[in-house]
């Protein structure tokens, strides 16, 4: 009993020496946004920094992410059709169970994101980079028949990224 109160002593010391020697600007890191549950058909978030952002559930129909940093974003459940990710980075995004017919993903990079039953139908991918992303089979032989292109900012191919045979 006694070597868990140092043990956790010890562990407290510790976390409070780590954020004290933190920079000040490491603190003052706003919280992520939240458009949970929103209606924000047809909004405009081009180049805007949306890193770990949070919009699931929402209806994003038609919106333009055009060039937007959406780094570690969670749009779980959400629908996109017809949206513009026309460059944006979706890295370690959750954009599983999106409805994204007729989105714009060219050129877009979707390295190491979840996009598990997500719907690609009628989505541009010319460009797109989804090294090791977590897709299922039928989503890669989807996206394989249609995938060309190599990504401006990565030099990764879009079929190689996806491992197409």
């Amino acid at each position: 009993m006694v070597f868990l109160r140092q043990l956790a002593g010890l562990c407290i010391a510790i976390a409070l020496c780590v954020i004290w020697t933190l920079p000040a600007q490491a603190l003052d890191y706003p919280p992520p946004l939240s458009y949970s549950n929103a209606e924000l058909t047809g909004k405009d978030f081009s180049r805007q920094i949306l890193r770990a952002a949070e919009f699931s559930n929402a209806n994003m129909e038609q919106v333009n992410f055009t060039n937007a940093d959406l780094r570690g974003a969670v749009m779980s459940a959400s629908v996109m059709t017809q949206a513009n990710l026309h460059g944006a980075d979706l890295s370690i995004a959750m954009v599983d169970q999106v409805k994204m017919t007729g989105a714009d993903l060219s050129d877009a990079v979707l390295q190491e994101a979840l996009l598990l039953r997500t719907i690609f139908t009628g989505v541009d991918i010319t460009g797109a980079d989804f090294s090791d992303a977590i897709l299922d089979g039928a989503q890669v032989k989807e996206l394989c028949q249609r995938a060309s292109g190599i990504n401006s900012k990565t030099g990764i191919a879009t079929r190689e990224s996806l491992g197409c045979q």
